[in-house]
């Protein structure tokens, strides 16, 4: 049955799309009726705040403003539950999010099957991106959203805020690029000397690395750099959530490496507090550095221009020195093989190390199972990621385009090296199947827990996580709550 169901959206992807090029260039009219259609589109925040979604809908509308086609913002949170909204009416038409997500919605029958031979970006997508979205019925694959941009963490921090001798102290091997770049254990060298030097009165004015560690998807390096996973495969290669691998191979020592780093930070860390701040305190040079993610880009340049304006440069030269000054780049490649950060970098050898791996992902469209307008659907996604509005999306955003053409004429070089890192093994694509929802509130509290223990002490608490032995016994405890939580509970 579930297999028949999808084969049927399938063919009528496929249908739609073979009336539409039977046309040559002349659109088809969706509106054969005479009646305007309307489509929801849900985008997220982001592009809705920096005015992207806008674009998007006015370039659009008016490209079919004779076809009887009218695209609109469904004026709801980027988060907004598909599954609920969508059976009473109500849910958007398009809806453009992370391939855990959609691919939750497409186990469920809530998005279409899609022919990606029929969308004019599909042979400039990489086949890695394309994987994010197929999904395995019955022996049978099927693909259920575009590729718009691929997503890791990445570390944001002003040039103009560099150590004046970062070249002599922190460039040991001379190769040109800070060694607080390059490796964790000197990222965490650097942030303890701005805190062991900050002299302002309450010691809050400078710190170094700074990120919420009560996210996985942030900080997922900490798991997944040693041994550990989120869950396995089959024989098949199909994701297997009976097999959860939080507390695999040295999870725990990579653990204990995020609880040294956050007792570098504040109490921020511990929750959502410095995800929310992080624009204006890299922009006021309260943070060195801190952890986002690409098509953030343009929050971290409108705050650190308003610094600028502030200090008395007009609107056009602050924009430009805050463009210059805002460099986005990822992670530090290498962290310590035993989890321990404090080790002095210069006395490691080769196979003191092990290499970064981040959890990424990849952001596209899906075309709602219960919108009345498919024909439309498909002509506004085949819109949205044609060449022209996925170079404007790199362009307002700072994404990492998924279409190879686009990411190739871009200058920032940016889109080239996590196509490479993603090539390499060194992206964790989060799991696209329905038990991936499970995950994140039991790896959350665990990862804000831990990232709490560093200032137990001062409020009178007790730690909780003194050993490896601690770390690996919660670990384990929380894999058997994600298991239970998909299996046991849910029967």
């Amino acid at each position: 049955m579930k297999k028949s169901k999808y084969v049927a959206l399938l063919l009528t992807a496929a249908t739609v799309m073979s009336s539409f090029s039977a046309c040559g260039d002349e659109k088809t009219g969706a509106n054969a009726d005479g009646e305007v259609i309307t489509l929801r589109i849900l985008e997220n925040d982001t592009a809705k705040k920096e005015g992207y979604l806008d674009e998007l809908l006015n370039a659009f509308n008016e490209a079919y403003k004779d076809q009887g086609i009218v695209a609109v913002d469904a004026n709801m949170d980027e988060y907004s539950n598909l599954a609920e909204n969508g059976p009473y009416g109500y849910g958007p038409d398009v809806i453009y999010q992370a391939n855990d997500k959609l691919m939750t919605y497409a186990e469920d029958k809530h998005i279409l099957a899609l022919n990606p031979e029929d969308y004019e970006c599909a042979e400039y997508i990489p086949e890695q991106a394309w994987d994010a979205f197929k999904i395995n019925i019955d022996g049978e694959v099927y693909t259920c959203g575009i590729p718009v941009n691929i997503q890791e963490p990445m570390l944001f921090y002003r040039e103009d805020k560099m150590p004046e001798n970062w070249e002599t102290e922190w460039d040991d091997d001379g190769n040109g690029v800070a060694d607080f770049f390059e490796n964790w254990n000197d990222l965490y060298a650097y942030s303890k000397y701005l805190r062991d030097t900050d002299t302002s009165a309450n010691r809050n004015g400078q710190y170094g690395f700074m990120a919420s560690f009560n996210n996985l998807y942030l900080n997922g390096e900490f798991i997944l750099s040693y041994g550990g996973y989120v869950f396995g495969k089959d024989e098949n290669g199909t994701w297997n959530a009976q097999d959860v691998g939080f507390a695999q191979g040295d999870a725990a020592a990579g653990l204990m490496g995020l609880r040294q780093m956050a007792a570098l930070m504040n109490e921020g860390c511990i929750d959502d507090t410095i995800t929310t701040t992080r624009y204006e305190k890299i922009a006021d040079g309260t943070f060195f550095c801190a952890v986002s993610t690409p098509d953030t880009y343009s929050l971290f340049i409108e705050k650190l221009a308003l610094t600028y304006e502030n200090e008395g440069l007009s609107a056009d030269e602050a924009l430009v020195k805050a463009q210059e000054n805002l460099k986005m780049i990822e992670l530090p490649s290498k962290m310590p093989a035993d989890g321990d950060l404090t080790k002095d970098s210069s006395q490691m050898s080769d196979s003191d190390w092990v290499d970064t791996v981040v959890m990424g992902g990849v952001n596209g469209y899906g075309i709602s199972s219960y919108t009345k307008h498919r024909e439309a659907c498909v002509e506004f996604v085949n819109f949205a990621t044609s060449y022209e509005m996925i170079q404007n999306r790199h362009d307002m955003l700072g994404i990492a385009p998924a279409r190879e053409d686009v990411a190739e004429a871009s200058e920032d070089g940016i889109s080239d090296i996590i196509y490479n890192s993603l090539a390499e093994g060194r992206i964790y694509l989060m799991p696209s199947i329905k038990a991936v929802d499970q995950i994140w509130t039991p790896m959350h509290t665990l990862m804000g827990d831990v990232a709490k223990d560093p200032f137990r002490k001062n409020s009178g608490e007790t730690e909780k996580y003194l050993s490896q032995e601690d770390m690996q016994a919660a670990l384990e405890a929380v894999s058997k709550e994600v298991y239970d939580a998909i299996f046991t509970l849910a029967n």
